[in-house]
């Protein structure tokens, strides 16, 4: 049965959206001038992206990645997500410092956002953090990234490919879908929020069955716990979680060695993946902007007018996003970024894509994820199928800018053998797949 503040809470977040959909039809019309539904963006054409995309987005543009506008289509939430926040968000809070979220269970932290809030960015990425895409767990299996150098017109060419297994993540708060929930009981022992998994690595053979496996506390000043399996030296390494900030180049996976690999760094896996704490954030605003939402390709499609820096032609529309600066906490962390600005869509709370500046304050790195809305991740799925829409990441980019060098990632593989990749709140994988005896098991088949 209801209760009166979960039926007022339940009321205050229609009145909610009501605004938010206001406002967005009240830009529209600005926004809108310069794109419609039906436009076809080429590089010949990029000046008319030029403020509806990051600086990042925009060089990708004039570089050749094209763009197929589409009308705006609504992103909602899966229910039992929308269920655990009108249940569960008016109990938390963020700490006296602002800066850890206190009282936390499942569903959205902060769904009433104040621009005036001094806190609205720390609270638009405690957001971020428990997002609607995975609340449970998560295992996508058998994804490519393919490293190379990109640019107008240029011949595709693939100068490395790595491919893995599992890419994969077990949560222990916030859980909707898949018991125990809403809270693992082992979270009051570990006081760990989520698990990471990426192995085995199926090539290069160089890499083969190499990985590595991340905690997450929900203490502050605990650093993340991160081990590697290196095939070489055939041991399981711990690693400093300071090798998760930054981009990998020429060094492959991290604690893995060898190899001429380009890769995203893990924190930003899935987006944005920092540790909270570590980071200062600056609230630079909500603009109306382009993004891609509902993909129409799974595996994604090779960019052929970028040498396949990118996946294109795709879907794109007017979004609703927040903007937010993250700035590393001198003393806290030593990251090769000055800042990285994120652009995360109001809806489906994810950041759509990012730009990251070097420690001269010039653009440096830029991610852009491509993304679908629907009720399975493949059209022809016949068990990832779910009662509702979800969101499914179905390509992701990671490019410097200042060299050109690009990795494009295809979640799944245009190779895969398993068709349906992606498996969110299956219980498709548990907390022993989040160990180092697993790691190396897999590694040894």
């Amino acid at each position: 049965m209801p209760t009166a503040d979960s039926s007022r809470l339940r009321s205050d977040l229609i009145a909610f959206a009501a605004v938010i959909v206001g406002l967005v039809i009240m830009a529209a019309p600005r926004s809108h001038a310069q794109v419609n539904p039906g436009d076809m963006i080429t590089a010949a054409s990029a000046a008319k992206v030029k403020h509806l995309v990051s600086p990042g987005v925009y060089y990708k543009v004039r570089n050749g990645m094209s763009m197929r506008i589409v009308k705006t289509t609504p992103v909602d939430w899966p229910p039992p997500y929308r269920d655990a926040t009108e249940k569960y968000a008016s109990q938390v809070r963020l700490s006296p410092d602002g800066r850890t979220v206190e009282n936390y269970v499942a569903g959205q932290p902060f769904p009433f956002l104040d621009p005036n809030d001094p806190h609205m960015a720390t609270k638009i990425i405690w957001n971020n953090v428990f997002r609607p895409i995975t609340t449970d767990d998560y295992d996508l299996r058998y994804f490519a990234c393919e490293n190379l150098r990109g640019g107008l017109n240029a011949t595709y060419r693939d100068l490395d490919e790595i491919d893995v297994g599992h890419y994969a993540g077990y949560n222990e708060v916030g859980r909707v879908e898949v018991e125990p929930m809403p809270i693992d009981p082992d979270f009051l022992k570990t006081n760990r929020y989520w698990l990471f998994a990426l192995y085995p690595i199926m090539a290069p053979a160089e890499l083969r069955g190499a990985g590595f496996i991340r905690y997450r506390y929900a203490n502050p000043k605990r650093a993340d716990d991160v081990w590697s399996w290196s095939p070489g030296a055939r041991r399981v390494r711990r690693l400093n979680d300071s090798m998760m900030t930054d981009a990998v180049t020429g060094s492959g996976l991290p604690g893995a060695g060898g190899g001429n690999i380009v890769v995203f760094d893990p924190d930003h896996y899935s987006g944005f993946n920092a540790k909270v704490e570590d980071y200062n954030y600056r609230y630079l605003g909500d603009k109306q902007m382009l993004g891609c939402l509902h993909a129409i390709h799974s595996p994604e499609v090779t960019c052929a007018t970028d040498g396949g820096a990118s996946a294109c032609p795709e879907n794109w529309e007017m979004r609703h996003l927040y903007i937010v600066e993250a700035t590393p906490r001198p003393g806290w962390i030593n990251s090769l970024q000055s800042k990285t600005v994120l652009y995360i869509d109001s809806e489906a709370w994810y950041p759509i894509y990012e730009d990251a500046y070097d420690r001269q304050g010039q653009l440096w790195q830029n991610h852009i994820y491509w993304l679908t809305y629907r009720d399975r991740p493949v059209p022809d799925a016949r068990i990832a199928i779910y009662p509702f829409k979800r969101e499914f990441v179905l390509g992701a980019a990671a490019t410097d800018e200042q060299t050109g060098m690009t990795a494009m990632c295809y979640l799944p593989s245009r190779n895969t053998p398993e068709r349906e990749c992606w498996y969110i709140n299956m219980g498709a994988v548990d907390k022993n797949f989040f160990t180092t005896n697993a790691m190396r098991y897999a590694a040894e088949l």
